[in-house]
Formats: C-alpha cells, structure tokens, sequence
C-alpha cells in the first residue's frame, strides 16, 4: 500500500521537526534500536505527511528547530505539524514554515519563545477550536 503510492495521507509522532520539513522520529544516539520500522516507507511516499507532537520535550527543550540533531527520516518530508501549541504548515521547496493556527491562551510571543525555528505568521491567524 505504502510504496505503492495508494496512501493519500500519513499521520506520524516525531522527536523533532526542522523549519524546513525534516522531520527525525525513529533513533536517538545511544538508545538500542532494533529497526527503523516503517517511518522512512511512510515519509518517502507521495503521501502528504501530518506530524503530530509535543512543542517541547520533557526537559521543556524546544522540539521545533532550525536543523534536527537526530538523524534524519525523512528530507522535507513534513506537510503539516501539529503541537499542543500551534498548528504549522511547511513550503514544498524546503524554505521555511508557517503559523497557520495558535492554541487559545497562548501568546505569539510565548510560541516564539518555545520554538527554536523561525516562522512566518498567516495572514488572518485564527485561534484553534
């Protein structure tokens, strides 16, 4: 199904996203891993790929970033990110992401502050429901 390109859309968790649509989800240095499983078939597809995750992790360290420090799954494999903070889309060349929505109560300047990588800000940004 995957790599037959009969998937429109894939939705995966990931570790970490770059402003410019890598995304890295399957290996952290030094962890045992016993395989990539099937992320890197998924990102690879024609498939519009949906990331879904925390903004930060655990030790509140920004999960958006300018370049992720992992290695990668897939080059500008992101359409859409969704956070608990923000919903992000990405330009098909590679240069840049933009805020499409922000979570209620949460300040531009408080996103910006949580998020490593720069962004542009929609025209007509509307609060998430």
């Amino acid at each position: 199904m995957i790599r037959g390109g009969h998937c429109d859309v894939t939705m995966l968790g990931s570790m970490q996203v770059a402003s410019n649509g890598d995304m890295a989800n399957y290996l952290i240095p030094g962890k045992l891993v016993k395989g990539m499983g099937g992320a890197m078939d998924l990102v690879s597809s024609p498939a519009r790929v949906i990331v879904m995750m925390e903004h930060c992790d655990k030790k509140g360290q920004p999960k958006v970033l300018p370049q992720c420090t992992l290695p990668i799954t897939g080059d500008r494999a992101v359409s859409l990110l969704v956070t608990e903070l923000g919903v992000f889309d990405f330009k098909p060349d590679g240069s840049g992401m933009r805020l499409l929505e922000i979570a209620p109560g949460v300040s531009l300047e408080s996103l910006r502050a949580c998020t490593a990588a720069d962004f542009e800000v929609a025209v007509g940004l509307k609060e998430m429901a």
